[in-house]
């Protein structure tokens, strides 16, 4: 049966499912990752929060104040590839950036009521938790905190397929915190819902797409959603940044902070996957985070030109063997720097923030077992320590090998 079909879908609550996508991919295949209802269960744990318990993102461990804008951005030079009668492309952005300490400002919103209405819909689990609760997770980030001075690496962030772009923001609060600026990326028709411009809520029409397609051409249908994310996060780059020289005026107004020279790009799943298509395609992008993603557009034969690169996933869905080829023959076109890392007891879902909130309610995974704790302390670190050392030139021990802090990471060289 096809995790993209209808009542597997549920993003597809596949994890107990056959995958006939095996060649591509397993759990971490973009199109069915390992459910959010495997983390949105019941909890047998009698210590387990009252229902209505307030949500909390981890602080921060950065020197900086968070600041988060919200930018709506269109492509007029591409009509959307989902729904081609809704007209030029379109993208929402939730831009963080490093602050002053002491910075004030109203903390901003998790997502929207309706979001998580939706997201909640979307995986089957409206009784798990109020969708204003997941809506009203608290932040750090604050709107008109006053930026900081200087020059900041830029790294795009793009979600999982049905996600929401707030999934990432536990690892975009963290980036952002240690002086990074951050452009968490919503690509329209390719969540569940995401509130755009105008009393707008888009939902997943790329979902749909995908289900109804026959299964041999379900994988040329996420090839095609890897490279138009690609095409968005080069769109991105574009009106974020000018060239020397240039008349063009980038779209935030806060982009000298931006160091152009200094660009990486990091995505969960089919996030994950573009993250590699937009290296091959933009050499802006110094350097690329795969998080358990599987790559339905190959890495080209002759690599990323040196570049570095990381591969972020979980043991039973991303190690040599485990059923996902495109993770092994990628690894070995990669011709820069690179890692390839592999968590113990993680899923699918444990690179984004549902875990961790997860475990605030008390509900935990028994096929993904890693604390939504530990889930988001490995993300948060291992991620930091990739692009400070790559663009910024500061070495990273936790990048030579195992660590015994760390435990459940796994330092793969198939």
């Amino acid at each position: 049966m096809s995790r993209f079909r209808r009542g597997t879908l549920a993003l597809l609550l596949a994890a107990t499912l056959p995958l006939p996508l095996a060649a591509a991919g397993t759990a971490a295949a973009v199109a069915a990752p390992a459910p959010p209802a495997a983390h949105l269960s019941p909890a047998a744990s009698p210590a387990a929060p009252a229902p209505h318990a307030p949500l909390e993102l981890p602080r921060p461990t950065g020197p900086y104040a968070v600041g988060r804008d919200t930018l709506h951005l269109t492509d007029k030079q591409r009509r959307d590839p989902w729904v081609p009668s809704a007209g030029a492309r379109e993208l929402m952005a939730s831009m963080y950036y490093p602050a002053r300490p002491g910075s004030h400002g109203a903390h901003v919103p998790y997502m929207a009521t309706e979001e998580a209405r939706l997201l909640l819909a979307g995986t089957r689990h409206t009784d798990a938790l109020p969708p204003e609760q997941l809506a009203a997770t608290r932040t750090h980030a604050r709107t008109g905190a006053r930026a900081s001075g200087g020059k900041h690496p830029l790294v795009v962030l793009s979600p999982g397929f049905s996600l929401n772009r707030a999934t990432l923001s536990l690892l975009s609060e963290e980036l952002a915190s240690h002086g990074y600026v951050v452009a968490l990326l919503d690509h329209a028709y390719e969540s569940f819902g995401s509130a755009f411009p105008g009393g707008r809520t888009l939902t997943c029409a790329a979902c749909d797409t995908v289900e109804h397609a026959p299964e041999n051409a379900q994988q040329k249908l996420m090839a095609k959603a890897a490279t138009g994310r690609a095409a968005d996060i080069s769109f991105v780059i574009d009106t974020l940044t000018s060239a020397p020289g240039s008349r063009h005026t980038p779209a935030w107004r806060h982009a000298a902070l931006i160091d152009p020279k200094r660009i990486g790009v990091a995505g969960h799943s089919i996030g994950g996957a573009a993250a590699a298509g937009v290296m091959a395609a933009d050499r802006r992008v110094r350097a690329g985070v795969n998080m358990d993603g599987t790559f339905f557009v190959p890495v080209p034969r002759s690599g990323l030109q040196g570049r570095p690169f990381l591969m972020l996933g979980s043991l039973d869905g991303s190690a040599p063997g485990s059923g996902d080829a495109t993770w092994l023959r990628d690894w070995r076109r990669l011709d820069g720097w690179k890692r390839w890392l592999t968590v113990r007891d993680a899923g699918h879902f444990s690179f984004i923030d549902l875990p961790v909130l997860g475990a605030q309610l008390g509900i935990t995974d028994p096929k993904a077992p890693l604390s939504g704790e530990r889930s988001g302390e490995i993300t948060r670190d291992y991620v930091s320590a990739f692009f400070d050392q790559q663009l910024r030139g500061i070495p990273q021990p936790l990048l030579d090998g195992p660590s015994p802090a760390n435990p459940e990471v796994v330092f793969q060289n198939p």
